[in-house]
């Protein structure tokens, strides 16, 4: 009996914290890798971006969450293409999305731009049957393993000036079209934010100030708001950043940006108030390297 009871409260602890992944983004997207999530952004540079990013909960928990994320884009005048992957890790399951993006940069005049941008790929899920304590050849296994992959895709707009940056995105196409046909659960419907950069002095390469408020519709959840800033100091080479999110928890980010092309940051988010007796939160290391100089 108090084996059962030790199982079925691991059960709730592994099913809340997959939740928690599969609602919380990369920490990284809200001001360093914007496409990540919007394929708007795709080529906005002029240069090719390479982005790599991974988080893990902070203690370690057998079948805890585990992101992956790598990201390439490269931009031709008013066009970009780019490349993105993710790789979700959740106890025995694993979804992977590989997704090929097309955006179109539009200029409204010499510092404002329009943005339009759609991914189309293909996702995967399925179960580490390696991981299971029992029969990996489970026929409810083998059937679950057994699944095509799927398309899937994203769309986005965005607008920015020389300091205003607002964006939109539709995530996970497949979910929004076709419902409950798709595997996914739990996901991102609806993702927007505005941001603007505030100079913090007459120098061209002084300290700014970016604040942001963002917002996230999920299905099956509560939407939640995001609202935090990142602060450029030291030749905007040196890097802080907090958010605050209506989930009742917090991201806190350090990072060094090299001569604007060698970026690596880390990033802690707390866990909700829910979570907070089991783990100490999540940790995200991100790294970006530019190639090439903006037009």
């Amino acid at each position: 009996m108090k084996r059962h009871k030790i199982l079925a409260l691991v059960s709730i602890i592994t099913l809340s914290i997959t939740a928690k992944a599969q609602l919380d983004p990369l920490s990284s997207q809200y001001f360093n890798n914007r496409y990540q999530l919007n394929p708007a952004f795709a080529g906005i540079e002029h240069v090719t971006n390479l982005n790599f990013g991974y988080r893990s909960l902070w203690n370690n928990i057998p079948g805890a969450p585990i992101t992956q994320a790598v990201t390439v884009d490269h931009g031709f005048n008013k066009v970009g293409l780019g490349l993105n992957f993710v790789n979700d890790k959740t106890g025995l399951q694993r979804q992977t999305k590989v997704t090929g993006s097309f955006a179109y940069h539009l200029p409204l005049n010499e510092v404002s731009n329009l943005h339009f941008g759609v991914s189309l790929g293909v996702a995967n899920q399925n179960l580490n049957t390696s991981d299971i304590i029992g029969n990996p050849n489970d026929p409810q296994s083998r059937m679950y393993n057994e699944r095509e992959s799927y398309l899937d895709g994203d769309f986005g707009v965005a607008y920015t000036n020389q300091r205003l940056t607002i964006n939109a995105a539709l995530p996970n196409l497949n979910k929004l079209f076709r419902g409950n046909n798709t595997r996914y659960a739990d996901v991102a419907r609806f993702f927007s934010s505005v941001s603007y950069k505030i100079p913090l002095s007459a120098n061209t390469n002084g300290e700014i100030v970016e604040p942001l408020v963002a917002y996230r519709a999920i299905s099956g959840y509560d939407s939640i708001w995001d609202a935090g800033a990142q602060l450029a100091v030291v030749n905007q080479q040196i890097l802080l950043s907090a958010m605050y999110h209506s989930s009742k928890n917090a991201t806190f980010g350090f990072g060094m940006d090299y001569k604007k092309k060698y970026l690596i940051s880390g990033l802690y988010t707390s866990n909700t108030s829910q979570l907070s007796s089991y783990t100490n939160g999540s940790f995200e290391l991100y790294l970006r390297v530019k190639i090439g100089s903006p037009k």
